[in-house]
């Protein structure tokens, strides 16, 4: 939307954001260099600075901020204006269910940063003149947290790569997608589709990736890996009985994108996933975070009638260029209070 606006970031990597930002003015801070791009988690204590380094000052009439942790921090001087787009509050200063269950066993030793962290945040959460959020679930988390209201904005779908295709017909697999990280409950669909015996696609990378293959005992659970393609994974969304969505997510993209591949969705009847899942039209939800909850609804799935257009149309007000007019409207008035 601002092609020609200066991008301000701790650090970038021009290969893992796949070039994408080569014709972008980008100004990036001390902690820019290959130690810590490759190992970020290691410089968290020192984020905080990094991000407050880049003084703007006054040079811009707006600045948006984007993302999950820092960059609500950013430096500049009245009377620019602030947006920030809030992914969510600083995860683990916030909430115990983002550390890795290794961590939590130093936890005397983590309080400390942790206490820290949330101090800061809160009082760099107070320096916008207007957050928005990506969904009903954050923006009651902000409120929680900051003691600010968040009007919400859904994040955006790419409806040209995410679509109904009528060549691709529907096979007799489920899918679920995305990091495998300990808190996107990839475990708790394992343990259900091992007492289905319903053939499984996952697809993902991530530190949990080893354990969750031991914990496979099913021969029809199988692990694709990390897929590149956007072709391939909208033919892996549209083929797909269901897409299984276990987890408590701030929003949950790969749901709508599912969805505009015209598959239902499975989904835990917690966070994003209410923005998302409308039970019986779009998908089903499910009350418990259990491996027994969950195939309770995958079986009653089968007696659910899913039409493949009407669960495509639920996602048209996720469409980017909805996005692009609900953010103009917001600026609009942020221009002019």
């Amino acid at each position: 939307m601002f092609p020609q606006a200066s991008l301000y970031t701790i650090f970038y990597d021009q290969q893992k954001t796949r070039q994408r930002f080569n014709n972008t003015t980008i100004k990036t801070s001390f902690l820019d260099f290959k130690l810590s791009r490759d190992n970020h988690r290691w410089f968290i204590p020192l984020m905080p600075r990094a991000i407050e380094s880049l003084d703007l000052g006054n040079q811009y009439d707006l600045i948006i901020s984007i993302g999950a942790s820092y960059a609500r921090g950013i430096s500049y001087q009245a009377p620019t204006k602030h947006l920030h787009y809030c992914f969510t509050p600083l995860r683990y200063a916030w909430e115990d269910r983002y550390i890795p269950p290794q961590i939590k066993n130093f936890n005397l030793l983590t309080r400390p940063l942790r206490n820290y962290l949330k101090q800061w945040d809160f009082k760099v959460a107070q320096k916008p003149d207007k957050i928005l959020t990506i969904s009903d679930y954050i923006s009651k988390r902000i409120r929680k947290c900051y003691g600010r209201s968040a009007e919400i904005l859904h994040p955006p779908l790419n409806t040209k790569i995410f679509h109904l295709d009528s060549h691709i017909r529907k096979q007799n697999y489920f899918l679920a997608a995305g990091r495998l990280l300990h808190y996107k409950k990839f475990d708790l669909v394992i343990k259900a589709f091992n007492k289905l015996k319903l053939p499984l696609k996952i697809v993902g990378q991530g530190p949990e990736v080893d354990r969750l293959k031991k914990l496979a005992t099913s021969p029809k659970i199988e692990f694709l890996g990390f897929v590149k393609s956007d072709d391939q994974m909208r033919r892996l969304y549209a083929g797909a009985r269901a897409f299984i969505f276990p987890q408590v997510e701030d929003f949950g993209l790969v749901a709508i994108e599912a969805q505009a591949c015209g598959t239902p969705v499975i989904a835990f009847a917690q966070g994003g996933a209410l923005d998302i899942v409308n039970h019986g039209q779009n998908g089903l939800l499910f009350a418990q975070q259990t491996p027994e909850c969950l195939a309770y609804a995958v079986k009653e799935f089968s007696n659910y009638k899913f039409d493949a257009k009407t669960i495509n149309q639920s996602t048209e007000r996720f469409a980017v260029r909805n996005f692009k007019l609900a953010l103009v409207k917001h600026l609009k008035k942020l221009q002019q209070s």
